[in-house]
């Protein structure tokens, strides 16, 4: 297998870890070959992978290390951000596995002392690895299983997530279980912050098309479950904008709605690039 198929098939087979990740991947892929169609329909869920191939797919050479360096500099404003909004000895909870979310907590254990509520995010565990990396990083961790984030979110202090995609109404699409998640820490009175790049943002969103909802095989909630048996395997969902206290990108930390209009101020060319129908 060449380098470039096998760069697909880790990112298919979610081997490569996070939209920032696999976006990043995917523009160096386009060094190889230059085929953005291809790259496009791994992960329809992700607007960052199709807003930097298709700029990058333009003229490699010339695009390729721009887009390195913003993704580079938008993380480390992220980074630094985020990390403020942490308090000492607060519990912060996080679902699924972000590595901009885990890179925040890193850098915020610095000055610090906080303790992380994390998920198992089945049915792949991605919280596993969110567990793994905190742990090693030196900072405490209690693991809950799925349906146990309602206990957690009730002693939470903060819930900071990721994003996969953010439409231009500023709903967010994150892992299954998000806006159920961003429901119960506001019962709680709990703040939720959505921690992103804002090249997420889908285009499309704003000609009324809607970011399809990836659903991904049975087997990998039942591998061998009864065939009268039906399972429904979403990986996404959206979290409703009025659940989310501020998201927090390069651009600073914003609500939603102010998220949207300077994403269109500052990258207009992501706009143009989008569907009409």
């Amino acid at each position: 297998m060449d380098k470039f198929n096998k760069i697909l098939k880790n990112i298919k087979e979610v081997k490569i870890q996070g939209a920032t990740a696999i976006a990043k991947v995917a523009a160096e892929a386009l060094m190889i070959k230059n085929q953005p169609q291809r790259l496009i329909s791994l992960r329809p869920t992700e607007p960052m992978l199709k807003n930097i191939v298709k700029l990058v797919s333009k003229d490699p050479k010339k695009n390729l290390p721009k887009v390195l360096k913003h993704i580079e500099d938008s993380r480390n404003k992220i980074i630094k951000y985020g990390a403020n909004k942490i308090k000492n000895n607060s519990i912060v909870f996080t679902h699924c596995h972000s590595s901009t979310v885990t890179a925040i907590l890193k850098e915020a254990t610095k000055k610090k002392k906080f303790e992380v509520y994390n998920t198992e995010t089945r049915p792949l565990f991605q919280g596993r690895l969110t567990a793994k990396e905190l742990t090693q990083a030196g900072i405490k961790v209690t693991y809950f299983i799925d349906s146990g984030a309602r206990i957690a979110l009730k002693k939470s202090d903060l819930f900071l997530i990721g994003a996969d995609s953010i439409n231009t109404n500023g709903e967010v699409i994150n892992k299954i279980g998000s806006e159920m998640f961003a429901m119960i820490a506001g019962q709680y009175q709990v703040p939720v912050f959505v921690c992103t790049d804002s090249w997420k943002i889908d285009p499309d969103t704003l000609f009324g098309i809607d970011t399809k909802i990836e659903k991904r095989s049975s087997k990998e909630v039942w591998p061998n479950a009864p065939k009268k048996v039906k399972i429904v395997n979403l990986a996404f969902e959206k979290v409703n904008s009025n659940l989310i206290t501020g998201i927090i990108s390069e651009l600073g930390i914003l609500s939603p709605d102010n998220f949207v209009t300077e994403v269109k101020k500052n990258y207009p060319w992501i706009f143009s690039s989008g569907k009409r129908g």
